[in-house]
């Protein structure tokens, strides 16, 4: 009984645009981290310290205070201090993509710290400007160290995306929760079939990335 309740059109219909929500609100949140925690990672290695400085005070600033708390702050904080009732779906984005851009960020700067130094010195003897030689040497040697962790960082992005319904968005958990409660006295076990379907397309979303991730980890350092 509880599988076919589970397997009803309309279930398995919202829990998909359920599961698309939350892929939009991490395909999102993904690209803009790329993007802006590549150049976050450049500011890292600047040589003035006042940058290295505040660079270091938002990464541990992010790291420290728990993402639950940031979607507390920019959801219920904003609107309670600025009136600023900002939706749900853009405050996951907001929060994930501050601490994705922290992540990358650092990822890039350490990746761009591996290379040697004498790579520096020979591309500025070759007459190479500063941002030449980022663009030209560090970056492309640097991109094959990073990607495998930027991907898995990308995958944990994906699985804590979950924490959306906390602040009311209707993603697949939520739905989820929804179908449950709804059959709590008719199907009692429909919570095991329920939470195991959506394991399942956790599994699906994410299992292609960490493949991703190892058979480049594989491909370069061969």
């Amino acid at each position: 009984m509880a599988f076919e309740y589970l397997f009803q059109a309309s279930h398995i219909e919202r829990l998909l645009t359920g599961l698309w929500v939350t892929a939009r609100i991490a395909a999102i949140s993904v690209v803009l981290s790329a993007l802006l925690g590549s150049l976050f990672g450049v500011l890292m290695c600047a040589k003035s310290l006042w940058i290295r400085s505040v660079c270091r005070l938002y990464l541990e600033a992010v790291r420290i205070i728990p993402i639950l708390v940031w979607l507390f702050i920019f959801y219920f904080g904003f609107a309670t201090w600025f009136n600023w009732q900002l939706p749900a779906e853009m405050v996951c984005i907001v929060v994930f993509v501050l601490w994705g851009t922290a992540e990358m960020g650092d990822l890039v700067r350490a990746a761009i710290r591996s290379i040697d130094r004498h790579q520096y010195e020979s591309a500025y003897a070759l007459g190479l400007t500063p941002p030449q030689t980022m663009l030209r040497i560090i970056f492309p040697q640097s991109f094959k160290r990073v990607m495998p962790s930027a991907i898995n960082l990308f995958t944990r992005m994906v699985k804590t995306s979950a924490l959306a319904m906390l602040i009311g968005v209707v993603e697949v958990i939520k739905v989820g929760q929804q179908i449950i409660e709804n059959a709590l006295l008719t199907v009692p076990d429909a919570a095991l079939w329920i939470y195991g379907f959506i394991f399942i397309l956790y599994f699906l979303l994410c299992y292609p990335l960490s493949r991703l991730a190892q058979y480049l980890e594989q491909k370069w350092e061969n």
